[in-house]
């Protein structure tokens, strides 16, 4: 028993040594990290570090800052490099009827699907939003690690296709009205969601039909609350972000009391979530039309129509599509 005691001192005191001698190394690479130049083995040694520049005349531990190799760069040595790329990330495009094409980046999981598939999360405003999106998505892995992430955007450098979302999200405009041409494709996206998107992600993905769940902000949340009336059974979550309820003296009230019409005939057989939600600094009156909007949901759970809606108190029009982010992502870990 005491050659076993004497074996675990020794062994704890190697243990020790070997502790502080990778403590030495690490803060050796931080203070190099830093702009000190240092020698590793000699902070592993407990020695003093060494001077900055072999050819500085500093004695060893004099200040780095005094020496040329912190001198700052010349600019003109810069390179340019290419655009950083996201590691993980696909693009697919398709040609649409009018305007840019459209542009759909897909963020893969580093994980293999699970046995029922991976969750699909659709978001609408992709080049605006994807990227806030996939980092979240890629920092939380560990507890999300089979969300499939698609972003649907246009083929153009800015945040907005405005031309694109304006046709692509929206009805067709009342005759009369200006710019009438430039709005109302919103059965054609649809169609193009449902009947190529979402077949081509599943013919490369092994993905779970029962979660998906598509995304839109704006313009992007009117459309959702669209597609929910019009084809429920496309996806199983919607997420209306700051929905344009206004939008044409509130032209989607007709579709909504239709769409509950079914859903009390159970003719909506597949189970439904619908979550709403809006910054707490938009116009009062966006914020009363979505809580008006989830109190006439809230019924519906009756036939199986899951609703919730959440008002972020700090949040303006443009900032929550961003704040709500790890929310969604959390929400979506829950809808089966």
């Amino acid at each position: 028993m005491r050659q076993q005691g004497s074996s675990d001192k020794a062994g704890g005191g190697d243990r020790a040594k070997v502790r502080q001698g990778m403590i030495r190394v690490m803060v050796a690479g931080v203070l190099a990290a830093a702009g000190w130049a240092m020698s590793v083995g000699a902070l592993a040694s407990g020695l003093a570090p060494v001077s900055a520049s072999a050819d500085s005349g500093s004695p060893a531990g004099a200040s780095a800052a005094s020496g040329p190799a912190n001198a700052a760069p010349d600019a003109s040595t810069a390179t340019a490099d290419p655009p950083v790329p996201m590691p993980g990330t696909r693009v697919l495009r398709w040609s649409r009827p009018r305007g840019e094409d459209w542009q759909v980046m897909v963020a893969e999981p580093s994980a293999p699907p699970p046995e029922n598939g991976y969750r699909v999360l659709y978001v609408l405003d992709g080049n605006s939003v994807f990227g806030a999106f996939r980092d979240a998505v890629r920092l939380q892995s560990y507890e999300m690690p089979d969300v499939l992430l698609v972003g649907v955007g246009y083929a153009v450098d800015t945040p907005f296709s405005m031309g694109g979302r304006s046709y692509d999200y929206s009805p067709v405009a009342p005759p009369g009205t200006k710019h009438a041409a430039n709005l109302g494709g919103e059965d054609g996206f649809l169609a193009f969601l449902t009947g190529t998107l979402q077949p081509e992600i599943a013919r490369r993905y092994r993905i779970d039909p029962r979660a998906q769940t598509l995304f839109g902000h704006s313009f992007g949340g009117m459309f959702a609350l669209h597609a929910m009336y019009a084809q429920p059974q496309a996806f199983s979550h919607y997420v209306a972000v700051s929905p344009s309820l206004w939008w044409q003296d509130n032209y989607l009230l007709p579709r909504e009391r239709a769409f509950a019409e079914r859903v009390r005939a159970g003719q909506v057989r597949n189970k439904v979530a619908l979550t709403l939600l809006i910054g707490g600094q938009e116009s009062p009156q966006m914020i009363q039309d979505t809580r008006a909007l989830a109190a006439r949901m809230a019924p519906l759970s009756a036939w199986g129509i899951r609703s919730s809606v959440a008002v972020l108190p700090d949040e303006t029009h443009m900032s929550v599509p961003i704040a709500v982010i790890t929310r969604v992502l959390r929400d979506i870990g829950t809808v089966r």
